[in-house]
């Protein structure tokens, strides 16, 4: 079996494996990618490190088939955002993340569906496709990297690339019962991420593996020239020592029932791994939502602006003048979820409105930081939930019982556990945690700034004690190959 034979026959596995789930918007693998291994590959054929006696240890290698959220390039791919907008963009570059997983092996695969530029919480917000829950079809996937995360859970790629502007990896990688990381802010090049609020929004990875997740951030960070906010994470990786102290959330939160049973079983399995647990509190944690809508709207008001239908994108059939050509683009391209945030950015920053709502939304940011940095003097991370509720039924899903749904105000407002790490620059990771009503549960790791390496070495300890589960619906690779590829 030739490389490139095998190539297709994977490719056939994820679109058979995909129709129903509906992760995927685009699967193909585009001619002359950089990475050189197959798309069955195993990173155990190329140890890190391991290099004949006296020669310099070859370069990392990761060479696993890779899906990439729709909002972040990949020359020779559509780059749709989930949106009639860029329905019909062909990418002319390739972001500088997945550039340096290619050239250390990595194959793109494909591109995942999301919310209609990453605005969303259900993966529902967007035309273009239909994306579900593996577990449970009638269930969201999340949002609003709910593709990356279904395809994951799925096992259709080992790892796939999200965004994450207020909890777009991490919840989604809740929902579906995966790994999900948002890294600290700057130490993965944003440059070929499409903007929508560039000082939250970051690249990070969801996986079903944490060492594979850990590698995979490790090989897209660094510095970048093509972005000036990018940084090199410190050599140490922030973690000279071992985590020891995990501060726990106390009170009312606003959980269910199963969240907060699984919530606080985390917390024991922790504490029977040797851990000290200390209770900690966010007297910010009211304020986070508001402070994070404000902002987030702001700035994307502010970047969706090149949208006019004139240099690229949608162009309707006809317009008499210039002002009605970008009025009907806009009007008759973006989603009703897209052109809220816009009104509301474009509110805020008005004359005589930006003091009242835009410049206290940056002071709470400066509070919700300065009480972070106080609580990690006392300890090593934080354990918080990811959403007070497990995955909410679909919109259009008729048999899923009325208690659980959530309408859009109620999504906006649970976002307050994941939109914390993104007003604070830091890094956060959701772990899978268990099963109830037939859903994944999944619990965040919050560490200060440069913290990943703390953040994996807590998961790889809860991953012994909580491990990985799969949806019935999902078969591997080797399985579907072994079974005679679906025939």
């Amino acid at each position: 079996m030739t490389d490139t034979e095998s190539l297709e026959e994977y490719l056939a596995f994820i679109r058979h494996q995909d129709r129903e789930t509906g992760s995927f918007l685009e699967i193909a693998v585009r001619p002359g990618a950089a990475g050189a291994a197959g798309a069955t590959g195993d990173p155990a054929e190329h140890p890190a490190g391991e290099s004949p006696e006296g020669s310099p240890p070859p370069p990392p290698r990761l060479p696993l088939p890779l899906a990439v959220k729709d909002n972040i390039a990949v020359r020779g791919y559509r780059l749709t955002c989930g949106s009639s907008m860029l329905e019909n963009l062909v990418s002319p570059y390739t972001a500088t993340a997945v550039e340096r997983l290619e050239r250390a092996g990595a194959r793109v695969v494909g591109k995942t569906n999301l919310d209609e530029f990453g605005m969303g919480s259900a993966t529902e917000n967007t035309p273009l496709g239909r994306t579900v829950n593996p577990w449970n079809h009638d269930f969201v996937a999340g949002g609003s990297s709910g593709g990356s995360a279904a395809a994951v859970a799925q096992q259709l790629v080992p790892v796939a690339l999200g965004s994450d502007t207020g909890g777009s990896i991490r919840q989604p990688a809740a929902f579906c019962g995966v790994y999900g990381l948002k890294p600290t802010y700057g130490t993965v090049s944003r440059y070929g991420l499409v903007a929508y609020a560039s000082s939250l929004e970051v690249i990070g990875v969801l996986g079903a593996d944490i060492g594979t997740v850990a590698r995979t951030y490790r090989l897209m960070s660094g510095v970048d020239g093509m972005d000036h906010s990018s940084v090199d994470p410190p050599p140490d990786g922030g973690s000279p020592d071992p985590v020891r102290t995990v501060g726990v959330l106390r009170g009312d939160l606003g959980l269910t029932p199963e969240v907060a049973r699984n919530y606080a079983e985390t917390e024991q399995v922790l504490q029977a791994r040797g851990y000290r647990i200390k209770p900690v509190e966010l007297t910010t944690l009211e304020y986070v939502v508001p402070a994070y809508y404000t902002i987030a709207t702001a700035e994307a008001s502010a970047n969706l602006a090149r949208y006019n239908g004139v240099r690229y994108g949608y162009r309707p059939d006809y317009a008499e003048n210039p002002e009605e050509l970008v009025r009907k683009a806009r009007s008759e391209a973006f989603g009703r979820e897209v052109k809220l945030r816009i009104l509301l950015g474009t509110y805020v920053l008005r004359s005589g409105f930006q003091d009242q709502y835009y410049t206290q939304a940056q002071k709470i940011r400066t509070l919700i930081r300065r009480e972070l940095e106080q609580i990690y003097r006392e300890v090593d991370v934080i354990l918080m939930p990811v959403f007070p509720t497990q995955a909410f039924p679909r919109a259009d899903a008729e048999g899923a019982p009325a208690f659980a749904r959530l309408d859009e105000f109620q999504q906006k407002v649970a976002d307050r556990f994941t939109c914390t790490a993104n007003l604070a620059a830091l890094p956060a990771l959701t772990v899978p945690t268990g099963l109830a009503r037939g859903l994944p549960l999944g619990m965040q790791l919050m560490g200060p700034a440069f913290s990943e390496e703390r953040l994996f070495a807590v998961a790889e300890d809860l991953a012994r004690e909580m491990p990985i589960q799969f949806p019935r619906s999902s078969i591997s690779w080797p399985e579907w190959r072994a079974a005679g590829g679906g025939s």
